[in-house]
């Protein structure tokens, strides 16, 4: 067989090895890349609108404290509710991002708290406490020491207690939109609670956090026709 004869087959052995090997990219990777409702975001332009209190049913309880390698994640086994006007919300789990990727007017932050909410039908509700730098946080002091080495599941102490009212601001002004969840699988439909009042951490609480965790934090993400709105 001549060399030109050997290509054509050549191409085509090469063409079903390739096909053989294909591996279909993740099902999440097209919402991620495509998604039209993704967080985070740069919260410009807030539509006031007169909108429900934010009603915290929080209480201390033993938590249990895992490090996931991207960050610490506190859950508390009492129960604890958000209510949002006729809107009933159980808290399940806290967790921290550095730096904390949705912005405000542009301005970045240095750290973000995830109050990360179920309601009664499965819908999920993320509410957001940002930080600048400045005096030390109550609720890091307690939690930095107590951060797990490595991902080797949950811990727990009898002497630990925590109240995940320590994460809020004093002032229950808040952002409200639609987005995603900020990590694969992306997922849509994701209620936001952005508080407007913003709390701050030292210089060396966040490098005690980095110490753990290195910076990550996904780009913001396109509005696309979505509205944010506010309360007065």
């Amino acid at each position: 067989m001549t060399s030109l004869a050997r290509k054509p087959l050549q191409a085509l052995a090469f063409a079903l090895i390739a096909l053989a090997t294909w591996t279909a990219p993740p099902a999440h990777a097209d919402l991620c890349a495509r998604g039209m409702a993704q967080s985070p975001i740069n919260i410009r332009h807030a539509v006031t609108q007169k909108l429900p209190p934010l009603v915290f049913s929080y209480q201390s309880g033993p938590p249990a404290i895992a490090n996931d390698t991207h960050t610490a994640r506190v859950r508390v086994s009492v129960p604890n509710r958000l209510r949002i006007g006729d809107q009933v919300y159980r808290l399940e789990q806290v967790h921290f991002h550095s730096p904390a990727g949705e912005q405000i007017e542009g301005e970045d932050f240095a750290m973000a708290a995830h109050l990360l909410h179920k309601g009664t039908r499965g819908e999920l509700l993320a509410l957001e406490v940002l930080y600048r730098l400045g005096a030390p946080d109550p609720a890091l002091q307690w939690l930095l020491p107590l951060i797990p080495a490595q991902a080797d599941g949950d811990h727990r102490s009898a002497d630990w207690h925590f109240d995940p009212a320590l994460v809020l601001p004093a002032t229950r002004g808040y952002y409200r939109y639609t987005g995603s969840v900020t990590a694969p699988p992306c997922t849509q439909g994701v209620v936001w609670v952005v508080m407007k009042e913003v709390r701050t951490v030292s210089a060396e609480q966040l490098a005690a956090y980095q110490q753990h965790f290195a910076p990550q934090a996904r780009a913001v993400q396109d509005m696309n026709g979505r509205t944010v709105v506010q309360s007065p």
